[in-house]
């Protein structure tokens, strides 16, 4: 099992920017990929972004030159850098945690944080 608790969520204006937080603890050895997905009012849940234990990183367009992913593989945390953030932004972010054992990947998700963008 891997627990995963996810901080720095809140309102911000649009332009704002706000660092989300996820420490992960348990069964976390061995390759794995991280990252961030959202889900907004009445919209399907999207991948924002992701980061390998390599250091690769992956965005969503629409996100592209706003947002960083990073982690520290030291501290078992990774993070999620919004910049120039706007309204359509807005959802519920969840953090997420993809183990490799073998030819099998075991998904594991924080309890969302909510992030509202709005003047």
């Amino acid at each position: 099992q891997v627990q995963l608790v996810e901080s720095g969520g809140g309102l911000v204006q649009p332009g704002g920017s706000l660092r989300l937080s996820c420490a992960a603890s348990g069964n976390i050895w061995g390759d794995n990929a991280v990252g961030w997905y959202r889900q907004g009012p009445g919209k399907e849940r999207e991948l924002v972004a992701r980061i390998t234990i390599g250091g690769t990183t992956n965005y969503v367009e629409s996100v592209k030159g706003r947002f960083a992913i990073s982690r520290e593989n030291a501290k078992n945390t990774f993070y999620l850098q919004m910049n120039s953030l706007k309204p359509e932004d807005t959802a519920v972010y969840y953090c997420w945690w993809l183990v490799y054992r073998g030819t099998t990947t075991y998904p594991y998700w924080g309890q969302g944080t909510q992030v509202t963008v709005s003047s």
